[in-house]
């Protein structure tokens, strides 16, 4: 086979054509067969591009000047968009973000699943895709003696500067997080300095109540002593009486992940609350809990219509985290069992169900493949079993367990459409055809889609 030749070099100028997106929202043109993706660039445009990186089967481009412009291109309300990575698509319209994440589904559902014909509804999105967050969690550092706080810059640990706001955070959020900044540089408080790793102050954390207003301020050090404690708490609670907890966490590690093991209540209260829908929520530090919660009501009113429930069905919640979904369920259910690998979310779990006054659900501790089979072999026979992994999507042993407990219904619930469509298509060869799949835009303005899929048992 004679060796393919590829049509351009690195560092060359060229004029293109778009006519694709890729399912990170770069736009696709090709040279002679050979595809460029170009980030920023739509479908339709014709631009001036600078190659930047070439492999054997595609390369990648850089948007120097767009000399045809699409009617779906906006003007990104983000001042430093185009240096952080945090948001992909600012600079297209919503209604094309809707449905590029719809084709997304739908392209890997055929390419991976094999289910050409599955129905992909049209995306849900939001009214006002903006302010949407209720977490953030932004690094400190310094520069000329000043604290700086801001998201990193796009492939690099270097702090956005210029960066006050952010327009799909809460807006109590940035205000938090510029009060946490200023208090601390004038109480003299040091930021991290990662590549010396020293200094105190390495992130700022808030969680906002999206229902209740109630906020939570995490600082995170590098030290076991947060300097000048009192007076920081003092000043913040003082000023802002919306703040109900301030939680230090210490994370002495050389390391990327933001917390540290050591998580301790300074001030107020351990934990803060939320609603959705008509169910409360205990939300500590460490809890995963939507950071969307208005389309969380949206994604789980589809994941309770596709369940179906009757009075006298049995339930399994696996992945149930702090129990979000498995309350929902169980007001529905005769009884619903919820599994989660992590102690402290099944711990959470169990006091949202008592805040809830909810008792026909029972939370237990493990990895739902090795839970499951004992609970069949007890004689526990679901009538519905809801999924709602990691990105990494379910070990095949889980899918084999959910097969072999042979529910009437499975509902997936997914954050990544590509290890969907992967177990999916396993779960077809077990005997579940997918009969519907709902896209929901949880993370606007990003590449990110959530999927609701109804699985029907064939009989």
């Amino acid at each position: 086979m004679a060796k393919r030749v590829v049509p351009v070099k690195k560092n060359e100028t060229v004029t293109l054509t778009f006519e694709d997106l890729t399912h990170e929202g770069n736009g696709i043109a090709k040279i002679d067969g050979y595809p460029l993706f170009v980030p920023n660039a739509l479908p339709g445009e014709k631009a001036l591009v600078k190659v930047v990186k070439v492999n054997k089967n595609f390369g990648y481009g850089k948007l120097l000047q767009i000399e045809k412009q699409s009617s779906e291109r906006v003007e990104p309300p983000c001042n430093v968009y185009y240096k952080c990575g945090g948001c992909q698509l600012q600079h297209m319209s919503y209604d094309m973000q809707l449905e590029m994440k719809r084709n997304q589904v739908k392209n890997v559902m055929r390419k991976i699943a094999h289910l050409d014909d599955v129905s992909v509804l049209p995306t849900l999105g939001m009214r006002d895709p903006w302010r949407y967050r209720n977490k953030v969690q932004i690094p400190v550092g310094e520069k000329k003696g000043e604290l700086i706080t801001g998201f990193y810059q796009k492939r690099s640990h270097r702090i956005i500067e210029d960066m006050n706001t952010c327009v799909i955070q809460d807006e109590v959020n940035d205000r938090m997080v510029e009060a946490v900044r200023r208090i601390a540089e004038r109480l003299g408080i040091q930021a991290y300095n990662e590549k010396k790793h020293s200094g105190v102050l390495r992130h700022i954390m808030v969680r906002t109540g999206r229902e209740t207003n109630d906020t939570m301020i995490v600082i995170v050090t590098r030290t076991e002593k947060l300097s000048q404690q009192d007076k920081l708490i003092k000043e913040l609670t003082e000023t802002y009486p919306h703040v109900k907890s301030v939680v230090h966490n210490v994370n002495k590690e050389r390391t990327n992940v933001i917390l540290g093991k050591e998580t301790k209540v300074i001030w107020g209260d351990a934990y803060i609350y939320d609603t959705i829908g008509d169910i409360r929520f205990a939300i500590s530090a460490k809890s995963f809990y939507q950071v969307n919660p208005q389309q969380t009501k949206v994604l789980y009113e589809k994941a309770l219509e596709y369940a179906n429930i009757g009075a006298n069905d049995v339930v399994i919640d696996a992945y149930c985290g702090i129990g979000t979904i498995s309350l929902f369920l169980a007001r529905q259910a005769k009884k619903v069992y919820g599994i989660e690998v992590v102690p402290e979310a099944i711990h959470d779990a169990k006091i949202n169900a008592k805040l809830n006054g909810i008792t026909n659900v029972e939370f237990i501790v493990g990895k739902a493949e090795k839970v499951m089979p004992r609970w069949k072999a007890q004689g526990l026979q679901p009538d519905v079993i809801v999924v709602d992994p990691p990105r990494k999507g379910c070990e095949i042993d889980f899918l084999q367990a959910m097969i072999e407990m042979e529910p009437n219904r499975i509902v997936y619930v997914s954050c990544n459409p590509s290890t969907l469509a992967r177990d999916l298509k396993i779960l077809d060869e077990g005997g579940y055809e997918t009969k519907e799949i709902q896209p929901v835009d949880m993370f606007p303005q990003t590449n990110h889609v959530e999927c609701v899929s109804l699985l029907q048992r064939e009989l």
